[in-house]
């Protein structure tokens, strides 16, 4: 039996002909430069060759997935990849429905739940039924009278503690728990007639379209509607068939034995409100439109369930005062232990029929504590959740398991987490290592490389400069190697630079008054201006909500009239220091293959440009090298450069166009070339190539050249959004918002900036962001890297812990104020870090 994966010749992508034996049964980690090979290596050629085998095994079409670019891979065990992309976008998936803990609990509650009847509020007895678990109603009884009162109380069964399913959701919000209504301030301007442009969203022919329409509705109900009066100045009836039309409630209350007009002609009107919620619910294909619909809407509780999306019925179960919905909102450190105090205070009988659920649910839960997640509540949306604690969530549940002989692949799982967590996940990894597995981290963080068994450094740049394995083995080996950068910051002989002397800034604040969104604590923070200033504390001790949700959302209403209102809080003053306000987050510069960085950032709109004015171009325009509209496209992947194949019951799987053959483009289109390459050749140019490839041309250059100063140059200018990180995301805008022309005084908001980044690569980072500030700006970062947070002038930690134990000011200061304070979480690494680069 093999005790090495063999990779023979692996020339994927910028792999340099890799040769390279990898132990198993070990924790190995992968590190380099951004755009060094790893992912490469480790995803596209060690887990998709796995994926080839295993399904050339299964006997199905292992065409389907093409080899990767390597000679041969031998003693390959089947592979897990964990990652950090979000499978499940649905508003209905939570971290309870996704890690099945959720599950458990409906189960515990349909068993034995506390019930009384809502008409009389009498004890209803618990029936210890095994037809509890039924997770369809069809399965039970339908109802039983109450003892008291004899009224129907209906059996409840595992669905009817889903808000996923018809017999649990409340049936007004559908189990969403929320519903859209229009933002008004942005749709009327109460001052102006609708002839006037009082319905912002009309145009000169909808208004005389739709002033005919809802005179002519007036002539059927018999009251008058007068479209030059002020919408603001109109009566009830007016008001309720211009918001809400004919069909709904609120108009129909004035008119109720009249049946509504059945057509535009007679008077039929649809309303202002229901017009843009169908629109918007209509637009799920169109993400561009849907997102420009959704700025028109607010997102309200349900009013009938109240945001707790299930039925009145559900809601009223409570096993010792605390029903599933209250039990749901408590963090999962709490949550572990209120299930600890089950045992001594249910019934001997209901202890016997719910150990063994309980003690599935403990496990679940502690594996979730043990990889940093026990601030985490069930009911939180999983869309809202980071790349890493995505990543850590799936961790969670390979714990839980007992697989032997896999190999494990992870993308970073220290993404987003408090040095302090670190050591723990180190833990957790060697675990799955003891159990007997081959654990692969793809990582940059130096803690974690310095725990590996095996250390493999991929270099010695990126892009075209990297895919060759610099040096691997032992940590302190690779600590060693001289050509080696990985090695250079290991050892100490490298280190960023802390900065001997601190901004002071420009002598101005900004100040959030009494937050209190999530778990803030009525917390009030000075933002000093003119400083480059990181906020820091343990995951969810309310870094982000402080930061994106309280002062960005309130920035993105003050400056760019965002619908959305920001979270709980009582005010923020020194608005008037700032001429702008600039959130840069980690969310997807878009959500299919088709969007990449230099559509993006428009740069492709200039090379298409570029390409249209010359001479072989003959009678094409920029139009025609687009993939995204037809004209120059390949007609049968639509631009695309693959298909999709159904595979069934496996996830689908996508091959090159076998027209095409993976190019997007017609042969026609691909005749035209800028100094001997096509527009496809150049989408397959990295960042730093197409910069000394188009440097003659200042609108394409200018772009490219920022993308490249924010460490990007390593990136292909084609590269699907799909199969960027969210660092990699954020990065590209942060280009982009260099490229507009700086007024100063902007306060830049960003979330881990460093996410997925080399120590090398953030001292490149650190340099733009600090020229930046050196403009007159202000750069807050929610950061977890020692490296910032040591260059920082100005640092503002929260914590102590995560969820309900966090939420406070731990302190603020300089560095090394935050060194001294004995409260401080953080200070220990500060130290350390400082003595560590000292001695080397």
């Amino acid at each position: 039996m093999h005790d090495e994966i063999i990779i023979r010749g692996a020339r994927l992508h910028n792999l340099k002909n890799v040769n390279l034996s990898i132990p198993k049964n070990r924790l190995v980690v992968l590190t380099g430069l951004s755009g060094s090979g790893k992912s490469s290596l480790a995803f596209e050629t060690l887990h998709k060759e796995g994926q080839r085998q295993y399904l050339e095994s299964l006997g199905l079409i292992s065409y389907a997935v093409s080899k990767p670019e390597v000679d041969s891979i031998t003693g390959l065990s089947p592979s897990i990849s964990v990652d950090q992309h979000l499978t499940n976008r649905s508003p209905r998936s939570t971290v309870g429905t996704a890690t099945e803990i959720f599950t458990y609990l409906r189960v515990l509650f349909a068993r034995i739940g506390h019930r009384v009847c809502l008409k009389c509020g009498a004890d209803i007895p618990p029936a210890y039924d095994v037809s509890a678990e039924a997770d369809d109603a069809s399965d039970t009884d339908s109802t039983y009278p109450c003892p008291q009162c004899g009224a129907a109380v209906p059996n409840l069964s595992m669905a009817h503690f889903s808000f996923n399913k018809p017999e649990g959701a409340c049936p007004t919000c559908t189990g969403l728990g929320i519903q859209h209504t229009a933002n008004l301030e942005l749709l009327l301007d109460p001052a102006k007639s609708i002839r006037e442009g009082g319905v912002l969203a009309w145009d000169i022919h909808e208004i005389n379209r739709y002033s005919q329409t809802l005179q002519t509705a007036g002539d059927y109900y018999g009251f008058t509607f007068d479209p030059a009066v002020p919408i603001g100045e109109l009566g009830d009836v007016q008001t309720d068939i211009l918001l809400h039309g004919v069909y709904s409630d609120r108009f129909r209350r004035h008119f109720p034995a009249v049946e509504p007009p059945e057509t535009a002609s007679r008077g039929r009107f649809e309303g202002l409100i229901p017009n843009l919620i169908r629109r918007y619910a209509d637009s799920v294909n169109n993400p561009t439109y849907r997102a420009k619909l959704g700025r028109l809407l607010i997102e309200q509780p349900c009013p009938d369930c109240d945001g707790m999306r299930l039925r009145r019925e559900s809601r009223a179960v409570t096993i010792q005062g605390q029903t599933i919905i209250t039990v749901s909102q408590l963090p999962l450190n709490n949550l572990l232990d209120w299930l600890n105090t089950l045992e001594s205070q249910v019934s001997e009988e209901a202890w016997l029929i719910t150990e063994p659920v309980i003690n599935d649910l403990r496990g679940r839960i502690r594996h979730m504590i043990e990889v940093g997640l026990g601030y985490l509540t069930l009911d939180r949306a999983t869309p809202s959740l980071s790349g890493g604690e995505v990543q850590r969530l799936r961790l969670a549940s390979l714990l839980g398991s007992s697989l032997t002989g896999v190999l494990y692949v992870l993308d970073e799982p220290t993404m987003g987490l408090h040095p302090r967590d670190t050591a723990l996940l180190i833990g957790m990894l060697r675990q799955l290592r003891d159990r007997g597995n081959t654990v692969l981290v793809i990582e940059h963080d130096l803690d974690m490389m310095r725990a590996a068994d095996v250390l493999i450094d991929m270099g010695p740049g990126a892009g075209q400069h990297g895919g060759h394995v610099v040096a691997a083995g032992t940590p302190d080996a690779v600590a060693g190697v001289a050509e080696s950068i990985t090695g250079q910051y290991l050892s100490g002989r490298k280190a960023l630079p802390v900065p001997p002397i601190r901004r002071r800034g420009n002598g101005r604040t900004l100040t959030i008054h009494g937050a209190r969104a999530h778990n803030l604590k009525n917390v009030t923070v000075d933002f000093p201006l003119g400083m480059l200033v990181a906020v820091v504390g343990v995951s969810g001790s309310g870094k982000s909500s402080l930061v994106l949700d309280v002062l960005g959302r309130a920035a993105d209403r003050r400056y760019h009239q965002a619908s959305e209102p920001p979270a709980a809080h009582d005010t923020i003053t020194g608005w008037e220091h700032l001429s702008d306000v600039v959130t840069i987050d980690q969310a997807a510069i878009g959500r299919t293959p088709r969007s990449n960085a230099a559509t993006y950032t428009d740069v492709f709109t200039a090379i298409r440009q570029t390409f249209a004015s010359l001479p072989d171009a003959r009678h094409l325009d920029a139009r025609h090298f687009s993939f995204n509209v037809p004209g120059g496209r390949c007609d049968r992947c639509e631009g695309a450069g693959v298909l999709t194949v159904n595979m069934h019951f496996l996830p689908d799987v996508e091959v090159r166009c076998p027209v095409c053959r993976g190019r997007r483009f017609q042969d026609s289109i691909l005749q035209v070339k800028y100094r001997g390459l096509d527009i496809a050749q150049v989408l397959d140019l990295t960042i730093e190539e197409a910069l000394h490839w188009f440097a003659d041309v200042p609108a394409v250059a200018g772009k490219l050249r920022l993308m490249n100063e924010v460490g990007l140059g390593y990136l292909k200018l084609g590269q699907p959004a799909t199969m960027l990180s969210g660092g990699e995301a954020q990065r590209i805008k942060l280009a982009k918002e260099l490229g507009r022309r700086s007024v100063g005084h902007t306060l830049y908001l960003l979330d881990e900036p460093t996410t997925g980044q080399h120590p090398d690569d953030i001292a490149r980072l650190l340099a733009v962001l600090q020229r930046l500030v050196d403009a007159s700006n202000t750069v807050l970062v929610i950061e977890h890297s020692i490296e910032v947070i040591q260059a920082a002038d100005w640092l503002v930690e929260l914590g102590p812990e995560g969820g309900q134990a966090g939420g406070y000011l731990l302190g603020a200061g300089t560095p090394e104020d935050i060194a001294a304070n004995p409260a401080s979480l953080i200070a220990p690494f500060i130290r350390h870090e400082r003595e560590r680069t000292a001695v080397g």
